[in-house]
């Protein structure tokens, strides 16, 4: 009983994080909501990630600096920043907006489970000029066919998505075993140097010929592969 016990205490941890990463999406979900207004919101959840993600690199940013960051423009950005303060994420100053304690944690807590991510040249598995890739940490489980992460990714204009799972030091598609990067050298070592991955980690890879819309369709994949896992 003392061995079951110890041996079923990883499941319970799993499924705690798993409801801790639920919780979150949802949070970035009620910030892009409308709030009771008739106005259609031009920002979205990955907008949103990608907003705090600048944030948590730099103790202030400016309207000017998202906007360029974020491909909006500035009405949007004001209402970004609005919603996030709501939240109780952010606050403003003239140097700029900088995050509270609450948004540093919610930081963290998504940087855990998506710790990296790094653009890559067209290859043999990525075919566009701009790829964008992104780690899930230790996620594999949550990943079927990797259909979901494609069809999560398209709907940000992506052109294309894979899913590679990190297992016995190799890159496999799903259901697989063979190492799909054995004979791409340059495409493993950049994945290997970028985003560290380790045993069940999940890179999710997606492609376009702009480079914002690879990098959103990425994100948007990732939070969703949370959000559902």
């Amino acid at each position: 009983m003392y061995l079951s016990s110890w041996t079923i205490y990883p499941i319970y941890i799993e499924k705690f994080l798993k409801k801790i990463l639920r919780q979150q999406i949802q949070i970035l979900q009620n910030i892009v909501s409308r709030k009771g207004s008739s106005k259609i919101l031009t920002f979205s959840i990955p907008h949103v990630f990608k907003a705090l993600q600048l944030l948590y690199q730099d103790k202030f940013v400016s309207r000017s600096k998202f906007s360029q960051e974020l491909h909006l423009g500035e009405g949007a950005i004001k209402t970004l920043i609005l919603h996030l303060k709501d939240a109780k994420m952010v606050d403003t100053t003239k140097s700029g907006t900088y995050l509270t304690p609450k948004g540093r944690k919610f930081c963290e807590n998504l940087s855990n489970a998506i710790p990296s991510e790094c653009s890559l040249t067209r290859c043999k598995i990525a075919s566009e000029k701009y790829n964008h890739a992104i780690i899930l940490k230790n996620y594999s489980y949550a990943i079927k066919t990797g259909l979901e992460q494609r069809d999560f990714a398209i709907l940000y204009g992506s052109s294309g998505c894979i899913t590679l799972i990190y297992k016995n030091d190799g890159f496999v598609f799903p259901g697989e075993n063979l190492d799909c990067l054995a004979d791409d050298q340059n495409t493993r070592k950049k994945i290997l140097e970028n985003l560290c991955p380790e045993q069940n980690d999940v890179i999710i890879i997606t492609s376009s010929n702009d480079p914002f819309v690879s990098e959103v369709s990425a994100k948007n994949s990732a939070l969703w592969t949370l959000a559902t896992g």
